[in-house]
């Protein structure tokens, strides 16, 4: 019975997929049958995508603050036609794009892009989180979308998260109604729960669970970093891209004591006195008042992240899959550094002094900055990016090349956009700034109007596709006939690739210097 069983579900089966296939031959909606119940996409030139997949319950009501649950299932088709909602947040930093569905507090969603012509192919995938700070930032925004790499002969995946006080709170009260004892980091469970959806459910699309390959940019890359290092993920994934950042920072993370202590104290700012007074609270009434609160941390909770960062890296704990790790040239500008002190030579080392104390003018000659003039120069343009999040990737580089057996490949994206649409004086970035790398990488040039993109920025986007597109298929960014880009890993002056107009990898001496000086002073 058990074998008459099983042959008719084979039967069964082959037979569904002959419908698909008849369907997709006269030009139906793609369909395909999760865990949780069918979903029906649409299909694009050469991709078909299905959008607004519910990969856990709606966190409202008493689920605010505590790790996704499973999703409910439905029992007939439903359309995946559209982006579902974003999370809550404001566009805090202006360029952020929301889906026809708005922002809302039931967020929990995610987008699949799937080559038509290679649905029977075990498919390599990439998991893409956006970037935000925490606070803000979507699935959604056009310039993660996956069509482009889709096309090119990936699965690729864009998935919300919870994010600003919905995300990142802790509070006594809810590590009380742990198992575990803590509380905070939901917007990086969130990240959990739709890596475990796709190892679940991405065959079903073509794609291979095993060859599950995360990333992201900025708060993204800090999470992915995050997740390579988490019990809950690292066993999950099969390589790992971050691009500007990761959970190194100086002096680690937050305790959970701290941001206990936090917690209380922002419930008190927001005239509450209980846990359930916070759950009953409007989204959008909780969102205006969280506002002050700024970026929101990450915390050993005991769960997702077991102790420091650092300790997890230095004793070799972290996922061991390849890497493809890099940051931009134009991180920050000299502002970052001064604050709001006047650009002189005296007040740089004033606000530099309680980083690096008496070794100030070294870390000055180290990057060239010996007058006032240099203050606004490139030396401190430079500086001033390590500070904000160069150090922090490079450290987990470092370590990750130094602690792991599997190949770690750094880069350097160096490549200006052009100047914006109407700009009269054609001003264009003395490099890549801060975030200026996502549509490149993802192929989306076309979905930012805000510049004028020409014919070289065609290029190199062509270059950095490859770059992905090589190391998610095979864990290895070189084309299959030239290997020139080696790993760092048991390397003094590790390899650089730096991406532009001319790529080419480099063995930058200074580079290094810099960062070793950096990570001395930040031990002491």
């Amino acid at each position: 019975m058990a074998n008459l069983n099983r042959i008719r579900r084979q039967r069964s089966c082959l037979a569904g997929l002959g419908l698909l296939t008849a369907a997709l031959a006269f030009g139906a909606n793609p369909r395909v049958e999760t865990l949780s119940g069918t979903v029906e996409g649409v299909s694009l030139e050469g991709v078909d995508a299905f959008k607004g997949i519910p990969f856990a319950a709606p966190p409202v009501g008493e689920l605010r603050w505590k790790a996704p649950q499973p999703v409910e299932k439905w029992d007939t088709v439903r359309a995946a036609h559209e982006y579902g909602p974003s999370p809550m947040q404001y566009d805090v930093y202006g360029d952020i794009e929301f889906g026809p569905a708005g922002v809302s507090e039931d967020c929990l969603y995610l987008n699949v892009w799937v080559p038509s012509e290679k649905k029977t192919a075990d498919l390599p995938v990439l998991i893409y989180f956006n970037g935000g700070g925490l606070i803000c930032g979507n699935g959604a925004e056009p310039r993660y979308a996956g069509e482009s790499l889709a096309r090119k002969g990936i699965i690729v995946v864009t998935a919300n998260y919870r994010e600003g006080i919905f995300g990142f709170y802790s509070h006594p009260q809810l590590s009380s109604e742990t198992t575990y004892g803590g509380s905070g980091n939901y917007g990086l469970l969130d990240m959990v729960a739709a890596i475990e959806w796709v190892k679940n459910n991405i065959a079903q699309f073509g794609g291979d669970p095993d060859r599950i390959t995360i990333a992201g940019e900025s708060a993204g890359s800090i999470s992915v970093s995050a997740l390579t290092m988490s019990p809950l993920s690292r066993g999950l994934i099969a390589g790992a891209i971050g691009s500007s950042g990761s959970t190194l920072f100086s002096g680690g993370i937050m305790d959970l004591a701290t941001a206990e202590k936090e917690g209380e104290e922002k419930m008190r700012q927001m005239g509450c006195e209980s846990l359930d007074q916070m759950r009953a609270m409007d989204a959008d009434e909780l969102l205006e008042k969280s506002q002050s609160f700024g970026l929101m941390p990450f915390v050993v909770d005991g769960f997702f992240m077991a102790e420091q960062p650092l300790e997890i890296m230095k004793a070799g704990a972290q996922a061991d899959v390849p890497m493809l790790i890099g940051w931009n040239s134009l991180e920050a500008g000299p502002s970052f550094l001064l604050r709001t002190e006047e650009p002189t030579l005296e007040n740089l080392k004033k606000v530099l002094g309680d980083t690096f104390g008496d070794e100030t003018d070294e870390v000055l000659r180290l990057y060239g900055i010996t007058t006032d003039a240099d203050v606004t120069g490139p030396g401190a343009t430079q500086l001033a990016s390590d500070l904000f999040i160069g150090y922090i990737t490079w450290k987990w580089t470092d370590l990750q090349g130094n602690t792991a057996k599997s190949p770690v490949y750094r880069y350097r994206y160096t490549h200006p956009r052009p100047w914006k649409k109407g700009d009269e004086h054609r001003r264009v970035a003395e490099g890549a700034v801060h975030a200026a790398d996502i549509e490149y990488a993802m192929g989306n040039l076309d979905t930012n109007t805000v510049y004028d993109w020409q014919p070289d920025d065609y290029k190199v986007s062509e270059v950095f596709q490859d770059i992905y597109l090589n190391f998610v298929k095979t864990g290895n960014p070189n084309p299959s006939d030239a290997q020139s880009w080696t790993p760092i890993n048991g390397k003094d002056v590790p390899p650089v690739m730096q991406i532009s107009g001319q790529p080419e990898v480099t063995s930058d001496s200074l580079l290094q210097t810099r960062y070793k000086f950096i990570d001395k002073a930040m031990k002491k």
